[in-house]
């Protein structure tokens, strides 16, 4: 009887943690405001917004720091009374999260109203998005780069690819629907894989011609139609840089907003040593070769365009850390110190 009773003591504390879990609560009041747009719409009226201008983020400077403010909804209300074709605005804006307390996100596009408006009246600048991801706070560069992607979606889906009517967003805006056709369409992420190759003791990294002068990052590609991560690692090396992988094991994902919403999905592959002669695909690649661990390390501390050589050409630097091809370099690191 003794252990029934621990058993049964055991699942309701498991349940009561649960329920009271602050994620718990939180993923699925947000699931309600995707579901029920009356409360959605409520929540507008008490939530905080952040700005966008052609899917530019509104950003502040305080000294050194670029700061993302969340305006309220009476903050918003009164930006927008300088607007007399303002309209209904609010209800254009897209939901991406909200506070433990349960107060809602929302992000808004204002890109039909004057941009040097709302910069002087809220004493900021509508920044690029590549910027301002690495000038702004950790925290704050994935909601960004999730608001504007979503909101590019929205953009780019306003009439329904089988009958061309106009599609209707909901008030949450995680879905449009062509009432014409009954369809409904629901955001999507194109899967990229993003790869550090390896001989064992050099790792293999690329620019290409769009790349920033002196950029080296690893591999990338999107996943073509039928294939699994695993086949795709293997195609894109091969194509690119002409090697044959061995072996490849996961190491993370991460959301990213270029060229639209893709989700990066970061591995080691190893290559054979005997077959380590790079094979470039001029087509997709500028440049691409091994770089030993000394290499790496110098690499990983230069700032962009920070340091030339003696004839002019910049040293090779790497992306920042807020982009998964810098965790995927410094792991490699890691390993080889170990």
């Amino acid at each position: 009887m003794a252990a029934v009773y621990q058993a049964l003591h055991r699942r309701v504390s498991s349940l009561f943690c649960r329920l009271h879990s602050t994620y718990v609560r939180k993923m699925r009041y947000l699931n309600q405001l995707k579901e029920d747009d009356s409360l959605c719409r409520q929540a507008q009226t008490s939530g905080m917004f952040y700005l966008f201008h052609n899917l530019s983020p509104f950003l502040q400077k305080v000294g050194e720091k670029y700061l993302v403010p969340q305006l309220s909804a009476a903050e918003m209300k009164r930006v927008l009374e300088k607007f007399q074709e303002a309209g209904q605005w609010l209800e254009q804006s897209v939901l991406i999260g909200c506070s433990d307390e349960h107060r809602p996100h929302f992000a808004l596009d204002l890109g039909a109203l004057d941009k040097s408006v709302i910069e002087s009246e809220l004493q900021g600048s509508f920044t690029d998005l590549r910027k301002a991801l690495f000038v702004v706070d950790g925290k704050d560069s994935p909601l960004l780069a999730a608001a504007q992607s979503l909101l590019r979606w929205h953009d780019s889906h306003q009439y329904c690819s089988k009958t061309g009517q106009p599609t209707q967003k909901n008030p949450a805006g995680s879905k449009r629907v062509c009432h014409a056709s009954g369809v409904t369409y629901y955001p999507q992420m194109s899967p990229v894989v993003i790869t550090l190759v390896s001989d064992g003791s050099r790792c293999l990294l690329a620019r290409q011609p769009s790349f920033p002068p002196g950029m080296f990052t690893a591999l990338s590609g999107f996943c073509d139609m039928g294939e699994n991560v695993e086949e795709t690692v293997r195609r894109e090396v091969a194509e690119e840089v002409g090697l044959e992988v061995e072996s490849l094991r996961y190491s993370a994902s991460q959301h990213w907003p270029f060229p639209s919403s893709t989700l990066m999905i970061a591995c080691h592959a190893l290559v054979g040593v005997q077959r380590a002669e790079i094979s470039v695909d001029s087509l997709e690649l500028e440049e691409a070769r091994w770089f030993g661990l000394e290499e790496i390390v110098e690499g990983l501390k230069r700032e962009p365009r920070s340091s030339k050589e003696d004839d002019g050409s910049l040293l090779p630097w790497f992306p920042p850390k807020q982009a998964i091809a810098h965790q995927l370099i410094c792991e490699w690191v890691q390993q080889q110190r170990a």
